[in-house]
């Protein structure tokens, strides 16, 4: 299958690339430049691709001539400016990009008479947060506090209001939570913020470390892309799906800087900073029991299996081990559970 992957040279968009390679499709790929220090760059990921395009999906008639030339029969858009606290320092790029590239991709489709199947990559944070422990499922009203936030609920309003008047080909929206994984250099995140101290033998500052996130790592979320993009092809019917770990469970910030310190065998001294309180949301809960009824998807990791698959990916790339090699040993390690 031919396949673009938008944003593949981000953290998501190079696990995905990974997993998609080692099922044997044709890889094409829509990408901002990477930075330095990132997967995509550590691991090499360029020559998995039979062409990639460092194109801003901004620019919309240098995004269609690219979209033109690859053809794709499936697209895993999932190009975006992805951090909250970004978005209160550039909330017009924020929106720009993730609002109107997306509508980019959109009439692109629709002028170039797109035939395949297409998932739209939004968030947890599309969902009006009440900050109560509450599992928002898919028809739970849209909001969103954060530029970010407000930026990704446009798309997915944009999106269902396309899926149902203009296009006719089918679309899943796909909705996860925090992600974590090895190889995720990002600023202000949490797993390699947290490695980084205690790397340099520094007690970790957080962010709010009494909120809750619905932890994932990367590999369960994007099988669950992956099952949703089987759907459409099978059934050829749009849907809208959450990806996030079981109803029951959730754990603190703190709890998972607790257990990173302890896999790398620190003794984390309690941090409570609450830094930045005031910008993010307390409680975030998905409820993914229609993923998980009607796609057959299962999260194959535990939290405790989560955090360590990250943790060792981390502390072997550190200690000199190839990136490319323990992508590869994870995502094959991951599909023999």
């Amino acid at each position: 299958m031919r396949i673009l992957v938008t944003g593949h040279t981000g953290f998501k968009g190079s696990w995905l690339s990974a997993m998609l390679a080692k099922k044997g499709h044709e890889l094409y790929g829509i990408s901002l430049p990477p930075v330095t220090h990132s997967l995509y760059s550590d691991a090499k990921l360029s020559n998995l691709f039979t062409s990639e395009y460092m194109q801003d999906i901004r620019d919309f008639a240098g995004f269609r001539k690219a979209i033109k030339e690859i053809g794709p029969g499936q697209i895993y858009h999932l190009a975006a400016q992805p951090l909250v606290l970004e978005s209160y320092e550039k909330p017009r790029e924020t929106h720009e990009t993730n609002f109107m590239g997306t509508i980019n991709l959109l009439e692109i489709l629709r002028e170039l008479k797109f035939d395949g199947e297409l998932i739209i990559v939004t968030t947890d944070k599309v969902y009006k947060n009440l900050e109560v422990k509450k599992y928002y499922s898919e028809t739970d009203e849209l909001g969103g506090h954060d530029p970010y936030s407000a930026s990704k609920s446009a798309i997915d309003i944009a999106v269902q209001s396309w899926m149902g008047t203009i296009s006719n080909y089918p679309t899943a929206i796909v909705r996860a939570g925090n992600v974590i994984g090895g190889g995720d250099w990002a600023k202000d995140r949490l797993i390699p913020d947290t490695f980084n101290a205690i790397q340099s033998k520094t007690n970790p500052s957080i962010r709010n470390p009494n909120s809750i996130r619905p932890w994932q790592h990367v590999l369960d979320c994007l099988d669950g892309y992956i099952e949703a993009m089987e759907n459409l092809k099978t059934t050829r019917t749009n849907g809208i799906w959450n990806f996030g770990p079981p109803i029951g469970e959730f754990h603190t910030v703190k709890e998972v800087v607790s257990k990173v310190a302890e896999r790398m065998d620190y003794i984390y001294q309690d941090n409570e900073q609450n830094l930045g309180t005031e910008l993010e949301s307390k409680t975030l809960l998905l409820d993914s029991s229609k993923a998980r009824e009607n796609l057959g998807w299962k999260d194959r990791l535990t939290f405790e299996q989560t955090i360590n698959w990250t943790v060792d990916f981390y502390v072997k790339q550190a200690s000199g081990k190839n990136a490319r090699e323990l992508l590869s040993n994870q995502i094959e390690n991951y599909y023999e559970k």
